[in-house]
């Protein structure tokens, strides 16, 4: 205790001087007895005095600590009933024991005491039992932050709700930028006259000014195909939950050559500077254009990004011009370049090793030495008979390297070429990326997230069937000493033709004219066919996938494989294309074991159900028709079950990603 609160006592120093008097006292009474009686006395009164004063200080200090006892005493009684903090005590079987006053202001009934935890939020039992030392909690609209005594068994509930409030009005009111952009503007008025344009724009304007009136956006047109809207965060999550409903709208604005009207949106959002999200809306439109279009890109300041929409094929819109300027392009780097390395994706197929092909063309027509990136240990069986073919083909095959190879050939001042796919973790050796600042990516998959970073190049057309179909067009305007062999030309054809099933999906006039320059150069259709052949026990083991399927939903066919039998990519994707081909069937998914010991998903629909929306839900990828993923640490009855969860709430929720 400080010595403050202590009774205080005569003071020891006054002591000493009261004995050094007296003993002084002593020897003046000796020698002269008048002068000591006067002191004597004088002595008697100062003790007296000291003695008295001592006294009161006694007496006011206890009187203090009584008054200051009686005040802390009530201060705390004042505390624990008054303030406006919760207090609450609870049982071993969390049953509240006792509650300050302040609780019961948020409820009905007199007193919460006897009731159990539950009472207050069916969070809290389960946060105590977890350990956890603070949790927030609802109680009658009122936001809580709750610190937990586990030892006391003890709750303290602070208020937080304005402060919730001010922190959701900081969050709701930043700043989010939109950049809209009508897909397929320019195609749909070519050839138009003035009066069906204006028409066309005025419908457009006219749906999206009713659409940013009735959000409270403002909408401005910057171009003829562009606007810019800027809204904030609360109108943005009423969109998202609206699912971005003006893309339908849109979309049903048939135009005189019967071809739909898509919008695709940019979005940037996030605690950032204007500039920032501007580059963020930017990015997004990017991201969106890149997947084909018709659908919403948001993107935050973490580089994360969410999307909606997707649901048509994208329309075809490469032209002549852009083919040649990009032939173009990649013939100035091949010409700057050391040598070129060509590489696909893994477990190739014939599009991916048939388009390395035609780079490597392209390589020899400016004379540049190329190789060609290709795992002996990595080569699936449809593409086996391919692989074969070139092997006796003593000319083309030693430009086949494995990655070991490439590794070493690889300088600062190679162009490594890209075919069939854009992310960096499914091509055949990733450390290559790293090896060389020159990298061109040439693929016609949709976009995704995952994304070679810095490439000097990027050639993506979502509208293509193949990228052996962007190839053939590059190839036309390479200088006129190229010339392609027959296996070469039967390659490019191969992988056309096994992408678009035979000229049955995602074909455009411009696949046709690919196919047709092949063919001028001695493509041998019958050729394609011994590629495309397979063994008997591959199609048995194909007819058991089939024979396993059930239809989920109307017209969804979802196949599993056997436990413990692993089936190759190839297989379950030639069974989801058979599946498609069933009466009443729109979509199929093919679930089975890889040998790789994961659970390989391939997913096929006619085009009214968005299956890469699916599968990108699932980590994985490909077209609005045509998609797949790979699932790690998991079954096939669990990932059938989490399809089944996406599937329904694809249709109950919207398309979203």
């Amino acid at each position: 205790m400080p010595n403050f609160f202590k009774k205080p006592t005569m003071s020891g120093h006054l002591w000493i001087i009261y004995l050094i008097s007296l003993i002084l006292l002593g020897f003046i009474w000796y020698y002269q007895w008048m002068l000591g009686l006067m002191m004597t006395l004088f002595l008697a009164a100062s003790i007296f005095y000291s003695v008295r004063t001592e006294q009161n200080m006694i007496n006011e200090t206890e009187e203090y600590i009584s008054t200051l006892s009686y005040r802390v005493k009530k201060v705390g009684e004042e505390a624990l009933l008054e303030m406006p903090i919760g207090i609450v005590l609870y049982s071993e079987n969390y049953m509240i024991e006792w509650a300050n006053p302040y609780m019961n202001k948020f409820t009905e009934e007199d007193t919460i005491v006897g009731e159990s935890l539950k009472r207050l939020s069916d969070h809290l039992i389960p946060c105590v039992k977890d350990e956890e030392d603070e949790v927030w909690i609802t109680i009658a609209g009122y936001k809580f932050q709750t610190i937990i005594k586990r030892d006391e068994r003890l709750l303290y509930l602070f208020d937080r709700t304005q402060q919730t409030e001010i922190h959701n009005r900081y969050e709701n009111e930043q700043t989010v930028l939109s950049i809209i952009f009508l897909d397929n503007y320019e195609e749909i008025t070519q050839g138009m006259d003035d009066t069906a344009k204006s028409h066309i724009n005025s419908q457009v304007t006219s749906i999206l000014n009713k659409w940013a009136g009735d959000y409270g956006i403002y909408l401005k047109r910057t171009s003829q195909e562009r606007f810019i809207a800027v809204m904030n965060q609360k109108i943005l999550y009423t969109l998202e939950k609206a699912k971005f409903e003006i893309l339908d709208d849109v979309r049903e604005l048939i135009t005189d050559q019967n071809v739909p009207l898509t919008l695709s949106f940019g979005i940037g959002v996030g605690p950032v500077s204007l500039p920032e999200l501007g580059e963020l809306a930017q990015s997004s439109l990017d991201l969106a254009l890149g997947r084909g279009g018709d659908q919403v890109a948001i993107k935050d300041d973490s580089g994360k990004v969410r999307f909606y929409g997707g649901k048509t094929n994208p329309m075809e819109k490469r032209t002549r011009v852009r083919a040649r300027v990009i032939s173009h392009a990649m013939k100035e780097l091949v010409q700057a370049s050391e040598k070129v390395l060509i590489m696909g994706h893994k477990s190739p197929d014939m599009d991916s090793v048939g388009a390395s092909i035609g780079i490597l063309k392209i390589a020899q027509a400016n004379d540049k030495k190329a190789a060609i990136v290709l795992d002996p240990e990595d080569i699936d069986t449809g593409v086996q008979r391919m692989v074969e073919e070139i092997e006796k083909d003593e000319d083309l095959w030693h430009y086949f390297i494995p990655p070991e190879d490439a590794l070493e050939m690889v300088t600062n001042d190679t162009l490594l070429v890209v075919v069939d796919t854009h992310k960096p973790s499914m091509v055949i050796e990733e450390k290559l990326l790293s090896k060389t600042e020159h990298v061109v990516v040439i693929d016609h998959h949709r976009r995704a997230e995952e994304f070679i970073a810095d490439p000097t190049l990027v050639y993506m057309e979502p509208y293509a069937s193949s990228t052996a179909e962007l190839v053939t067009e590059l190839l036309e305007y390479q200088p006129k000493k190229l010339k392609l062999s027959m296996l070469e030309s039967t390659a490019l054809l191969a992988g056309i033709i096994v992408d678009t099933k035979s000229f049955t999906l995602r074909t455009g006039s411009r696949t046709f004219d690919a196919a047709s320059y092949l063919r001028s150069k001695g493509a041998d259709t019958v050729q394609v066919q011994k590629f495309m052949k397979e063994d008997l026990d591959v199609y048995i083991r194909r007819s058991k996938l089939i024979e396993r399927a059930s239809v989920y939903r109307d017209g969804i066919a979802i196949s599993t494989g056997d436990r413990g039998e692993t089936y190759g990519p190839v297989i379950i994707a030639q069974a989801a294309d058979t599946l498609l081909t069933m009466s009443g069937i729109v979509s199929s998914f093919v679930i089975s074991e890889r040998s790789d010991g994961r659970i390989g998903i391939s997913a096929r629909s006619l085009g009214d159900i968005n299956v890469q929306v699916i599968m990108e839900r699932m980590n994985g990828g490909g077209h609005l028709t045509n998609a797949a993923t790979q699932l790690e640490d998991t079954t096939i009855e669990d990932a059938k079950a989490l399809l089944q969860d996406i599937i329904d709430e694809y249709f109950e929720g919207g398309d979203t990603e």
